[in-house]
């Protein structure tokens, strides 16, 4: 495996990870009234390559799954990924 490939693997576990992530902090703090992460944030977070670390966060801890742009949105963001990897392994 190359250092590129290798790097490409590291950046999207630790991408999709903070993802997962935000939207657990989010969900946690919207339950105590605190400050809240950006709902551009997190859809920031999906279009990076954390997609499906938001789609997991979103039906694990139960948060943005009434509002569509994240519904809709996110499943988006991931087909458009699995889409592209697809292509790029046909590739190269």
């Amino acid at each position: 495996m190359t250092i590129i490939k290798e790097a490409a693997i590291i950046y999207f576990l630790v991408i999709n990870i903070a993802a997962f992530a935000a939207f657990g902090i989010d969900k946690f703090r919207a339950k105590r009234g605190a400050w809240r992460v950006s709902e551009s944030t997190l859809i920031a977070f999906a279009a990076v390559g954390g997609s499906i670390g938001a789609l997991l966060g979103m039906y694990v801890f139960h948060h943005k799954t009434r509002h569509l742009k994240f519904t809709v949105g996110v499943p988006v963001i991931l087909a458009v990924y699995v889409i592209i990897s697809v292509l790029l392994t046909v590739l190269i």
